[in-house]
């Protein structure tokens, strides 16, 4: 069905397609508690099938959150055996994880054999080879933490890792790795950029996703 995107506030929208937003997003982020809880209130189908992968990609996600690289890529080798083998960002990616718990427990020596054994190989990518140069020269500061490349040890890199891992595993297993609500967002901000150039920027405000989300 063809409508015109300025008249979506008069579509209406059935609440199943709404929980299943939900439910998308709940089990994306491994949320198992909350989604049983949803499911009951709402009295949608339990997807069973993803309980335990829910539980497999948890356990490994909390893994790479809280500073045990080692332990997430051994599991993933599990649940996915090729996985890394195929997607050398990512592996590199949790393999600095491990480097940088190193560098912040001032275990330096260990950090510069484990970045020699494990991290250097990667530098024959060239577009790895950057990203190698920048933990390496992790070891050249005393305090790391207030060095240039600071944001390498910080929460939010591990967590953008993690989140790269989880949709990579997803994908593998032939799952989708954006939730619905994710898609949405994506499939609105393109209509709206497409809206201001066929109608001109006078006639249809600059899309803002900030705004849209207020509502």
């Amino acid at each position: 069905m063809d409508v015109d995107p300025r008249h979506y506030e008069q579509i209406a929208i059935k609440d199943n397609d709404i929980h299943n937003i939900v439910i998308s997003y709940l089990v994306h982020n491994c949320y198992r508690e909350t989604l049983e809880a949803f499911v009951a209130c709402t009295g949608m189908p339990e997807p069973a099938d993803y309980i335990e992968d829910m539980e497999k990609r948890k356990e490994i996600l909390c893994c790479a959150l809280e500073g045990d690289a080692l332990k997430a890529i051994e599991l993933t080798e599990q649940v996915a055996c090729d996985l890394l083998e195929n997607n050398k960002d990512l592996h590199f990616d949790l393999l600095s994880l491990h480097f940088v718990e190193l560098v912040c427990a001032k275990k330096c020596t260990e950090a510069l054999e484990f970045a020699q054994n494990k991290l250097m190989p990667f530098g024959k990518e060239q577009k790895l080879l950057e990203k190698l140069e920048n933990f390496l020269s992790l070891l050249a500061y005393e305090e790391p933490e207030k060095s240039p490349i600071f944001h390498l040890l910080g929460l939010e890199y591990r967590q953008c890792v993690a989140d790269n891992l989880n949709r990579a595993i997803l994908a593998h297993r032939n799952l989708p790795s954006y939730t619905a609500v994710e898609r949405l967002i994506q499939q609105a901000i393109v209509v709206r950029q497409s809206l201001n150039q066929d109608h001109g920027k006078d006639e249809i405000p600059t899309f803002s996703l900030k705004d849209f989300l207020k509502g």
